[in-house]
């Protein structure tokens, strides 16, 4: 809910409303589709399985998969991050410097995870700043946030999902 209360301190368009709310749903749903098909196809590659399998996993996957993901992961971050830091970072910088301060500030609150997960910490900090500048492109496109989360989501639970097979086997 801290996202919300930035987004709404902000007074951040988060474009949950006709027309931008079916934009965002079209413009966010294709691109969720694009990401699922992508983790599905990188699952074949070896290096990819084998860093699936050995992830820690949460005890409570069902939990996990629909709440933790949808509300304590995406909802927060891009309410936050599209929603309240883009709109006060574009009103400050313009369009292109706003999406990329929020890019650079998505991709350094991914620090505390690689550390904790062991990974990378440059190549986190490049590749979710890349995916924050995506998603701040879809959320400029689309006038809503719904576009990113759609995307975000996809990302997050086709990875989730794409583990957890991984690990029982499938």
């Amino acid at each position: 809910m801290v996202g919300t209360a930035v987004a709404a301190a902000a007074r951040a368009p988060l474009g949950l409303r006709p027309p931008q709310l079916w934009s965002g749903l079209r413009l966010g749903g294709a691109a969720a589709g694009v990401v699922a098909v992508g983790v599905a196809a990188t699952t074949a590659v070896p290096r990819v399985r084998t860093v699936m399998g050995e992830r820690d996993l949460p005890a409570d996957p069902p939990r996990w998969l629909a709440f933790e993901i949808p509300f304590g992961t995406v909802w927060a971050e891009e309410t936050v991050f599209r929603g309240g830091l883009q709109a006060l970072a574009v009103r400050a910088l313009g369009l292109s410097g706003g999406r990329l301060l929020q890019a650079i500030a998505f991709g350094l609150w991914h620090i505390p995870d690689a550390k904790k997960a062991g990974e990378p910490i440059v190549g986190t900090v490049l590749v979710t700043g890349l995916a924050g500048w995506a998603f701040g492109w879809l959320a400029e496109r689309s006038g809503s946030v719904l576009a990113p989360i759609l995307a975000h989501l996809a990302i997050n639970e086709a990875g989730a999902v794409a583990a957890l097979a991984v690990q029982r086997g499938g």
